[in-house]
C-alpha cells in the first residue's frame, strides 16, 4: 500500500479573483489584521506609558512599562486586553469622526469663499453703478458728542 500523499489545495477558479485588499475580509470585526503589538505600539505613541496608565489602570502601564512586558501580561489576561482593545477603538473613532467633521468644515469653507468671490463681484457692480457705499454714509454721532 502507497503512503498517503498530501492533497494540493483547490486552485481558485480564474473567473473568482483573490479578496482585493481594500475589501477586508472581517467587515465586522474592526481590529481583524490588527495585532496586539501594534495597536499596543500605536496606543503608546500617541498617550505614552503615563497617558495610558491614566486611561486604563493596569499595573504593567504604571510600573516600569515596556512594550515586551505589557504584551506578555495583555496575552495572558482577557480582561485587561479587552479595555486596551475598547481604547484602541474609542481612539480610532474619535479620529473617524474629527476627520470628517474637519473634512465638512473645510467643504463649507471653500463653497463660502466661492460664493464670496460672487458676493463680492455683485458688490462691486452695485458700487460702479453709482449706489452709495458703506464708506460714503455720514457717520453717525457718538452718545459722548
Amino acid at each position: 500500500m502507497q503512503p498517503a500523499q498530501p492533497k494540493d489545495p483547490p486552485a481558485q477558479p480564474k473567473d473568482h479573483p483573490a479578496q482585493p485588499k481594500d475589501h477586508p475580509a472581517q467587515p465586522n470585526d474592526p481590529l481583524h489584521g490588527v495585532t496586539l503589538k501594534a495597536l499596543l505600539t500605536e496606543l503608546v505613541d500617541r498617550y505614552g506609558w503615563p497617558g495610558l496608565a491614566e486611561r486604563i489602570d493596569i499595573a504593567c502601564f504604571k510600573n516600569d512599562p515596556s512594550l515586551g512586558s505589557s504584551l506578555k501580561f495583555l496575552r495572558k489576561t482577557d480582561w485587561a486586553r479587552a479595555k486596551v482593545e475598547r481604547l484602541y477603538l474609542a481612539d480610532k473613532q474619535r479620529a473617524e469622526r474629527s476627520r470628517k467633521r474637519n473634512q465638512q468644515r473645510a467643504e463649507r469653507r471653500a463653497r463660502a469663499v466661492e460664493e464670496g468671490g460672487a458676493r463680492s463681484a455683485a458688490a462691486t457692480a452695485r458700487v460702479s453703478d453709482g449706489s452709495p457705499r458703506a464708506a460714503d454714509a455720514p457717520e453717525k454721532p457718538t452718545a459722548q458728542e
